[in-house]
């Protein structure tokens, strides 16, 4: 206010555009960038079938992402679970009627695009768990009976999802929701109670494990046992890894991914690909990039004055940074092969329109940080 005049409107569509976090975009775009040339090269040098796609996905993403972060935050807070029970909706239709691929019922076909809902599910997630600790009390963050309901937000979607079966997904969606509720300010004590649980419960869920998912733990600890079989892909990503180099083989170059050696060089072993071509250097660069879209993520976070958006915030930069980390682990052999990709980097419809739809929603946290939301 100057002289009882309001300088800027900010319902107005140029002080939304002036107060986005332009940096934030800028690096989305570099990571993007990356992908395109990484898809690129694994076309054998040609925009298609992969990297095309994967631009006119992003100039979409990139709309809905500067659409999503001039919508006032308080629509996002009143839509918050009615968002969340539609994605436990679209989890149902897909055991009903969701179409089979790798072995696996994860996605709706919606003929222009495969909808797969178990990705759009993580933002709804922190969505409604944002709003479920907006105005919670110290007292309440105490209480078992105040935390149950949040477990339930969290268990849900997880138990539909692992019906597809789909536990890399599954845990990916756990892992944010404890973190989630970490931020919110639950006690340290329940969380040692509920690791001991888990790792007690581990046999069992051991049992309950597909043939998969059981020769890929086993993988895990020696892919040397089946070189031409479970443990291919792994073998082969480290050899490429090893490949590279510091300076890489260049771009086009890589033996490994040229050759075909290299399996699902498009989607979860991509990062792979950039690393035999780009060598240490290029890995480094990547990880540099994903390192200041997290810095830049937990930056608007903070300057965040409502709970809401605080923890909106936090928990899809939690995501997006758990993703980066499980998928560059993955292809080093660090973790058992799960099956995530790499964001905006891997090729993929749905999990492209997933992370900048979560980015926009990070992005109206730091245009609308000053807003005052109901506490309710």
């Amino acid at each position: 206010m100057a002289n009882g005049i309001k300088l800027q409107d900010e319902s107005s569509i140029i002080y939304k555009l002036t107060h986005l976090n332009w940096t934030f975009i800028v690096l989305t775009v570099v990571m993007a960038c990356i992908g395109f040339s990484a898809l690129y090269s694994a076309g054998g040098g040609n925009m298609d079938p992969w990297a095309s796609r994967q631009l006119t996905r992003f100039l979409i993403g990139l709309v809905a992402l500067l659409i999503v972060a001039m919508v006032d935050i308080r629509w996002w807070y009143k839509l918050a679970y009615p968002i969340y029970f539609i994605g436990l909706f679209l989890l149902v239709i897909v055991e009903i009627m969701g179409q089979v691929g790798m072995g696996a019922q994860r996605w709706i076909n919606l003929g222009f695009i495969q909808l797969q809902p178990s990705e759009l599910m993580k933002i709804a997630v922190v969505l409604a768990l944002a709003k479920y600790f907006h105005a919670a009390t110290r007292d309440d963050m105490a209480s078992f009976r105040f935390l149950l309901p949040a477990a339930i937000l969290i268990l849900a979607p997880v138990s539909l999802v692992l019906l597809q079966p789909d536990l890399g997904t599954s845990l990916m969606i756990i892992m944010a929701g404890i973190i989630m509720v970490f931020l919110a300010g639950a006690p340290i004590l329940y969380f040692i109670i509920a690791g001991g649980i888990a790792a007690a419960a581990a046999p069992i869920g051991w049992m309950f494990m597909h043939d998969y998912q059981k020769q890929r733990v086993l993988t895990f600890l020696n892919p040397e046992s089946d070189p031409l079989g479970s443990g291919y892909h792994i073998i082969q990503s480290k050899i490429a890894l090893g490949s590279g180099g510091v300076e890489g083989k260049g771009f086009l170059d890589g033996t490994q991914s040229r050759l075909n050696f290299l399996p699902e060089k498009q989607t979860d072993f991509i990062f792979t690909l950039w690393a035999e071509e780009w060598g240490l250097i290029g890995g480094v660069f990547l990880l540099l990039i994903a390192g200041l879209i997290f810095y830049y993520g937990i930056r608007i976070s903070l300057k965040c004055r409502h709970a809401f958006g605080s923890l909106m915030a936090l928990g899809l930069t939690v995501n997006y940074s758990l993703y980066v980390f499980i998928n560059i682990a993955m292809v080093m052999g660090l973790i058992p092969v799960v099956g995530a990709p790499l964001p905006l980097v891997s090729y993929g419809g749905t999990s492209m329109l997933a992370i900048l739809i979560s980015f926009g929603l990070i992005q109206c946290c730091n245009v609308h940080r000053d807003a005052k939301l109901p506490r309710m």
